[in-house]
């Protein structure tokens, strides 16, 4: 089930690489809010979102040179919020790694 269906037609490969990860770093945020908050309906429903967009950003043809960190990314989230978490990544990386787009793309949009 495809949730962004506004998204899934293209229209995300028109955003910047730094845009997009600044996205998919807001979904998992509130992932991180929401298990923190114990409310783990909520928590896997911003991840389902996260991953989607994830996914478009790997299938973007103009991240075609970045797909082993979009991957590894991929692979790690997927550890982390999914299965037993081998790689020990914490919340707080996850949120460190995805504020630096956040600001980027603030940065790049003139913000």
């Amino acid at each position: 089930m495809i949730i962004h269906k506004d998204l899934a037609d293209g229209r995300w490969f028109n955003f910047t690489i730094l845009f997009q990860l600044a996205n998919v770093g807001t979904d998992i945020c509130r992932a991180i809010s929401w298990k923190k908050k114990g409310d783990t309906e909520y928590s896997k429903k911003a991840f389902a979102r996260a991953l989607e967009l994830l996914t478009f950003t790997i299938m973007d043809p103009k991240n075609k040179k970045r797909l082993r960190e979009l991957c590894k990314v991929r692979e790690l989230l997927i550890d982390h919020f999914v299965y037993d978490n081998v790689y020990n990544s914490t919340d707080e990386e996850w949120e460190r790694y995805f504020n630096q787009f956040s600001y980027a793309a603030a940065i790049e949009r003139g913000r």
